[in-house]
């Protein structure tokens, strides 16, 4: 039997339009890699990510390499090669009281336009999905090089007047940020966006989270740079 194609959507997001890329039924594989990523051994994500992660092999990727091909140079502008610079299996799993300030609010990866961020869902919608943001003092949707230090000094005139965001994953819109957009998780649903844009997970049941890969929220994440 043939295997069925993925299917591509290209949305474009809130005022400043940057593109977000859903792919549906990507891999064919999302039982063999969830396996792979029980399997896996999981350390902390470091003081940015509110959980743990493990290598995750990015070969899978080689199956769709001419979709990929194509979405990054005609969504992105890459026009030669990519490099995968991370590939992790992820896992939420810190509690809301457990949050950092700067987890409890939207977040960009990198300013530059290059790096495009990788989200591979392979579980059913009511594991959470991906919300994108409007930082309202300022308008930014993105966060490019030249307003990283206007969006900086806005977050903390934000901490002034707000105090610390409640100790909870953000979702919706605030005194702080405005939601343009969200996906859901579907399993094998496989999205690319720029690590620019102001984003957060969609966290639905923050008390049913797990540290084991067989019952949390378990997701591939990847960073891609064009070469």
């Amino acid at each position: 039997m043939a295997q069925q194609q993925p299917s591509v959507q290209v949305h474009h997001l809130g005022t400043e339009k940057e593109p977000l890329v859903v792919i549906d039924g990507f891999s064919g594989r999302a039982e063999a890699l969830l396996e792979a990523g029980y399997r896996a051994d999981y350390r902390p994500g470091g003081a940015s990510y509110p959980g743990i992660r493990a290598l995750a092999d990015p070969g899978y990727l080689d199956l769709r390499r001419e979709l990929m091909m194509q979405v990054m140079a005609q969504i992105f502008g890459v026009k030669r090669g990519i490099r995968c610079e991370a590939s992790t299996y992820s896992l939420v799993t810190l509690a809301e009281r457990e949050l950092s300030p700067l987890q409890r609010i939207p977040h960009y990866d990198h300013s530059g336009e290059d790096l495009i961020a990788v989200m591979h869902y392979l579980l059913p919608p009511d594991s959470g999905g991906t919300a994108f943001y409007r930082h309202r003092r300022t308008g930014f949707e993105a966060i490019t090089p030249e307003r990283e230090d206007a969006y900086g000094a806005a977050t903390t005139e934000d901490l002034r007047e707000f105090g610390e965001p409640p100790a909870r994953y953000h979702f919706g819109d605030d005194e702080r940020y405005e939601m343009i957009g969200a996906v859901e998780a579907r399993v094998d649903r496989l999205i690319l966006y720029r690590g620019r844009q102001l984003h957060s997970g969609i966290i639905p049941a923050p008390d049913q989270l797990s540290d084991n890969p067989r019952d949390g929220r378990l997701t591939i994440n990847m960073f891609l740079f064009g070469t």
